[in-house]
């Protein structure tokens, strides 16, 4: 088994946001958050990166993080929803949010060439996972020294990719005492420097769906003795199409991908039968209700026209990402603080891409924001793809707004929130 340790943590004395009393500008918190904090949190990202670990099998990475927040003098609780850690800042009293990092990589082989690309064949940090741990680490590392009027709960969550994490370390009290949660997502598509604040809805509905064909096996020369399920299995792709571009407002974000398909066993044969694995994004509940519904009409058509039997079988999807007004509020005050008004943006419409973070929402208030973290040089491919990577200057960005923001959303259930400032 590799060594995931890290050697030793920050400097105490440097990495500091300034004390109680003092405000909280923008060159202010960007100030402390010096080489020494960067440096050891872009050491934590590259050895995630190097031992990438899948949805609920995150041991050494959670191993790595419990071992640097030990050195850093932070009570943990370990096992939450799995392989989860939740760890406290702050005293017991008070008011209480929480802050979440997800820890777990994806089924992919990565080709970016990176000095530290993954040494486990065909597993790949592939969407960030590895800067979110290593950017709540360095909050961690600043937190622990400003006096706080309340209690910082610190998630480090598994299975994000798998869509039940979240909901597992809901079942394992993560959650308990929490007033609010903040989290924030890497992206590629946005200069480093730059955080992307919005509230409402930014993270579309899931609906992974499998369709089973059931036709009826023959000779490739005889097409007429046979049902053959490659056929119907390609008039579904096509047909599914057309719920989104012929029934659906276009003014209302929704996609529909089959993601895999399998049939047959050799050239000559027709296929007996065949599998479509795919899913349904939506942006608008009402959308979603349409497809959903359009999709089971399309089934029992091609079902009649074809002479097929076809199942469709719904999995637990995710809801969506809706953040909470009075959380937005909070989170956007904590971006100006840390990068300026002017790089304060909108992602405009919500993001087709779901997020298990929602299901934090549903108990408690909630926002997540995103971490402008594009790459300026190179060929580096979108988040999910082989060849994935992030500008690690993002990672000083991410800390100081993780700690900004739990700092004033503490002030603000606390009840002295005019103690900050967040002039930028």
């Amino acid at each position: 088994m590799e060594d995931v340790g890290m050697g030793n943590g920050p400097a105490a004395g440097p990495l500091s946001l300034a004390g109680e009393g003092c405000g909280l500008d923008g060159q202010e918190v960007t100030a402390q958050v010096d080489r020494s904090l960067c440096d050891w949190m872009r050491s934590v990202r590259r050895r995630l990166h190097r031992y990438p670990e899948l949805a609920g099998r995150e041991q050494q990475t959670a191993a790595l993080v419990l071992r640097e927040l030990e050195r850093l003098g932070i009570t943990c609780r370990t096992g939450i929803g799995g392989t989860g850690i939740r760890a406290e800042i702050g005293p017991a009293c008070g008011p209480c949010v929480a802050l979440r990092a997800d820890m777990d990589a994806l089924p992919i082989r990565e080709l970016t060439g990176l000095d530290f690309a993954s040494t486990r064949e065909g597993i790949m940090h592939a969407c960030g996972h590895d800067g979110h741990v290593a950017m709540l680490l360095g909050a961690a590392a600043l937190l622990r020294q400003v006096d706080l009027p309340g209690r910082v709960v610190l998630l480090f969550q598994p299975a994000e990719e798998a869509g039940n994490g979240a909901a597992a370390m809901i079942r394992d009290q993560a959650l308990d005492g929490v007033e609010m949660i903040f989290s924030g997502h890497i992206d590629t598509h946005y200069p480093v420097g730059f955080l992307i604040v919005d509230d409402g809805l930014i993270c579309s509905y899931t609906d992974p769906f499998t369709i089973r064909i059931h036709g009826r096996g023959g000779h490739a020369a005889r097409p007429h003795e046979a049902v053959d399920s490659v056929v119907v299995a390609a008039n579904l792709v096509m047909n599914m199409q057309t719920l989104v571009s012929r029934q659906i407002d276009p003014s209302h974000a929704a996609v529909v991908t089959v993601g895999r398909i399998e049939a047959g066993t050799v050239h000559n044969a027709i296929a007996e039968n065949a599998v479509l694995e795919g899913t349904v994004r939506s942006a608008h509940r009402d959308t979603r209700n349409s497809i959903l519904s359009g999709l089971r009409r399309v089934i029992h058509g091609a079902s009649d026209m074809c002479n097929a039997e076809i199942e469709l079988e719904f999995f637990d999807g995710l809801p969506a990402v809706v953040n909470d007004p009075e959380a937005t509020d909070v989170a956007r005050r904590a971006a100006v603080a840390v990068v300026g008004v002017d790089q304060v943006i909108s992602q405009g419409q919500p993001s087709l891409g779901g997020e298990d973070f929602a299901f934090y929402q549903q108990q408690v208030p909630g926002c997540m924001i995103r971490f402008g973290g594009q790459v300026t040089a190179g060929s580096a491919g979108p988040a999910h793809s082989s060849r994935f990577d992030f500008s690690e200057d993002v990672l000083g960005y991410g800390a100081a707004w993780l700690a900004a923001v739990a700092r004033l959303a503490l002030h603000d259930l606390a009840g002295d929130s005019s103690s900050i400032s967040t002039t930028p």
